[in-house]
């Protein structure tokens, strides 16, 4: 959890995909933030969290959906949505910290 505490604190906006590998739509997801991450460049950080891997974490932030998105931006949760969101819809969501 310190690892995630130093990860959310960045003075530029976090997307965290809060995903699991059994998912079907996970691959989709997969190339979906692959674009999220080129469009962004270096104005914002795209990251994968697999909930099984990290369950204490997924617990700790009430993760019940698969996928969870989450935008933080020095610390502070600026942005949260459970399901399917497209690369353009996401863009703007972090664009709107950046």
């Amino acid at each position: 959890m310190a690892k995630f505490g130093e990860l959310i604190s960045s003075g530029i906006p976090v997307l965290i995909d809060f995903y699991a590998d059994w998912d079907e739509n996970s691959d989709v997801a997969h190339n979906i933030l692959r674009d999220v991450a080129a469009a962004l460049g270096d104005k914002a950080k795209v990251i994968k969290i697999d909930i099984d891997k990290n369950e204490t974490l997924a617990n700790a932030l009430r993760i019940k959906g698969n996928p969870t998105f989450i935008i933080y931006k020095e610390g502070e949760m600026k942005w949260r949505q459970s399901g399917n969101q497209d690369a353009n819809t996401l863009i703007s969501l972090v664009q709107q910290y950046v």
